[in-house]
């Protein structure tokens, strides 16, 4: 078989086993090796099996990844994530729609020390789902409400996906970073504006909640201030030129978690369990990465990356359009695959044609995010909506998509928004030290 054909069969071989539920690691180290031993041969598929688990996982850059990792797990274990929601229904629970606005805001405050939109969809279904239940919201809008606000956590720093993407590319971190936070408030913004539109359209399905008092307020607020101060450490860090991006995520899993003990919100046996989760979610991180560098070996000596980069080269089409075409690629992916194994499959390949056409990096790097996390909630699947339907199955399925599609209007705008204006993603980052 012509090496320009392997190409497409891995990738089917891929799609297939990944269909048989292997995990998407295995799966692509698995067509990665064969595809590469076909090639190449046995024997140097065999050599780059041995050194690749081992190159990648003793890379200096991916330290940052289980750093963020521990914080956001020792801030879910301190309940801060509680304590967020609780501070956002004093603010706001008065308006029409307060629970539904307190749940963005605490899913953004969340979103600034976790780095995971499924993290996030998961806490807040606990946290919010059964309030707002109880308040009479409609089940599909309350649950849409808590699948949007964990795609926060894919964007807002610090994010896994945008240090991966950054690894990947090998862009500074800590500009990713920068650059995701204006984009990050926008969504937080125009999903809070979503919600105001929905109780002004449907108000009976977002009823009105108590008002409290500033004696509440300020009591509220002072339960939350060490998040505020993690935050602040990690991005403005990073901002000034202080940190690099892996010593920021040092520092807040260490305040974190010394914060947790000393406020007695993180008994010194959760520390442990925050470690062995810590170590879970980081190893499944790292075995995509290291499927992805075997896939990678076999792409490279099949030579797709140039063809593609090639033929889209030969297409007369006007960069935004190949741009608009491929942010709806990525859309199509964000509906079944991982967010993470999206953006080490395909990163590779088309980061290269993003340079030939002369796009930012950063400003890509961005754009991608925002656009698996909208297939996040994008039916027919979306993943942080399985996620809610895994843990409350008694929730219509149908109800939860007709709720997200509002949602999902507003996420397309502001996707729209950032291309066009793309200084609203990079004057943060440009302006660094």
């Amino acid at each position: 078989m012509a090496n320009e054909l392997l190409a497409p069969v891995g990738f089917a071989a891929l799609f297939a086993l990944m269909v048989l539920q292997v995990p998407i690691g295995i799966a692509m180290a698995i067509v990665g090796f064969a595809g590469y031993a076909t090639v190449v041969g046995f024997g140097p598929a065999m050599s780059v099996l041995a050194s690749a688990p081992i190159r990648t996982a003793s890379d200096p850059a991916l330290a940052l990844l289980p750093l963020f990792i521990l914080m956001g797990v020792a801030a879910f274990r301190s309940g801060i994530s509680a304590r967020l929601f609780d501070a956002g229904l004093k603010t706001l629970g008065h308006w029409r729609g307060g629970l539904a606005l307190s749940t963005i805001a605490a899913s953004a405050g969340f979103a600034a020390i976790c780095g995971s939109s499924a993290a996030g969809a998961a806490t807040m279904t606990r946290i919010a789902l059964k309030p707002m239940r109880d308040s009479g919201y409609d089940e599909g809008v309350a649950a849409a409400t808590i699948a949007v606000g964990g795609t926060l956590g894919i964007l807002i720093p610090p994010s896994v996906a945008l240090a991966v993407f950054g690894i990947l590319t090998e862009q500074d971190i800590g500009r990713l970073f920068v650059a995701g936070l204006v984009p990050g408030i926008l969504a937080v913004v125009m999903h809070m504006g979503v919600i105001a539109i929905i109780s002004r359209v449907s108000p009976e399905s977002l009823p009105q909640g108590a008002r409290f008092g500033w004696r509440d307020r300020l009591a509220a607020y002072a339960k939350i201030w060490p998040i505020v101060l993690i935050f602040l450490l990690v991005l403005g860090g990073m901002y000034y030129g202080y940190f690099t991006p892996t010593e920021a995520a040092a520092m807040g899993a260490i305040f974190t978690l010394a914060i947790g003990v000393l406020r007695g919100q993180l008994p010194i046996r959760e520390i442990g369990g925050a470690l062995v989760e810590t170590c879970r979610t980081s190893a499944s991180i790292f075995l995509i990465l290291i499927g992805a560098v075997m896939f990678g070996y076999f792409l490279a000596v099949t030579g797709a990356p140039h063809m593609i980069a090639g033929w889209i080269g030969t297409l007369d089409l006007p960069p935004l359009v190949i741009l608009a075409l491929i942010l709806f690629g990525y859309l199509i992916l964000g509906c079944f695959l991982d967010s993470l194994a999206m953006i080490v499959l395909t990163v590779p390949i088309i980061f290269p044609i993003i340079q030939h056409l002369g796009f930012d990096p950063i400003w890509f790097g961005v754009l991608v995010v925002i656009t698996i996390e909208l297939g996040l909630i994008t039916p027919p699947v979306g993943l942080n909506v399985f996620v809610i339907k895994s843990m409350e199955t008694s929730l219509p399925l149908g109800a939860i998509y007709r709720g997200v599609l509002p949602f999902v209007g507003m996420e397309i705008l502001r996707l729209a928004l950032l291309t066009a204006f793309p200084w609203l993603v990079l004057a943060l980052p440009n302006s660094m030290r």
